[in-house]
């Protein structure tokens, strides 16, 4: 289930999505490395974390999903956002070197159909940062926030995923600890909430992020040779052939 356009927005623009822009901004910078010369791109809804890097990358763009609905970014200057189907991206093969995926892979239908595009279109050793809510987590189970809808993942499952579509995980994060409530008061206690979550690796985090490599040479299933049976003659006994008896003329 797919989050509308117009929620994201109005998630983004309230105090718990200045938090969440804040504490999962800080997550994905901690992964970005230098991105002078390298081309970018959100997909899923990623303009609240694209704004930050815009400036240092060559190109940034904004891919978001049909079903979801698309605003136009950046505010000034000429357009960096389109409506896309997110497994077949208007893009060539090997094109992007950084993807950062968010608001995206809990809500497609195929998971690893949007992972294995992604890796399309990546360059050799391009790197991609996906955030996800955690099934342990609070905000996977409320719907207060854009990470209440689809599938959540456990760390296990991501893992899995990550490497069945190609990719080698290398980093990971865990963040959003403070329960997904508008209260201002508990807002004001993120900070806290964030150093005792990390500090003690609590499991309840509210959001995965995991950075990984895409992998030039992938495992390919090897069958095991079949031998061929070998057949050893048998002997079945047959009917000796009747003897033909000349039939004598009668006197």
């Amino acid at each position: 289930m797919s989050v509308d356009i117009t929620d994201l927005r109005s998630f983004y623009a309230s105090a718990l999505g200045n938090v969440t822009r804040r504490y999962v901004g800080r997550a994905i910078g901690r992964f970005w490395g230098p991105l002078t010369g390298l081309r970018v791109l959100g997909l899923g809804y990623a303009p609240p974390y694209l704004g930050a890097i815009r400036d240092e990358c060559e190109r940034a763009l904004a891919f978001m999903p049909a079903n979801q609905g698309v605003v136009n970014w950046p505010r000034s200057g000429a357009s960096a956002s389109t409506l896309v189907d997110p497994l077949m991206m208007p893009l060539p093969d090997a094109s992007i070197d950084r993807v950062l995926v968010i608001h995206a892979l809990e809500t497609v239908e195929s998971p690893s159909e949007l992972l294995h595009e992604i890796w399309r279109i990546l360059t050799p050793g391009g790197r991609i940062i996906v955030v996800v809510p955690n099934r342990r987590g609070l905000w996977a189970r409320m719907d207060t926030t854009p990470f209440g809808y689809g599938q959540p993942f456990s760390r296990s499952q991501l893992k899995a995923l990550m490497r069945q579509t190609w990719f080698s995980p290398e980093g990971w994060a865990e963040t959003l600890y403070v329960p997904p409530l508008g209260s201002r008061v508990l807002l004001q206690t993120a900070q806290a909430w964030e150093r005792v979550g990390a500090s003690c690796a609590l499991p309840f985090a509210g959001l995965h992020i995991v950075e990984a490599t895409k992998q030039l040479y992938h495992p390919v299933a090897v069958r095991a040779p079949r031998r061929a049976r070998r057949f050893s003659p048998v002997f079945v006994p047959a009917p000796a052939p009747a003897s033909r008896v000349s039939a004598q003329p009668e006197p």
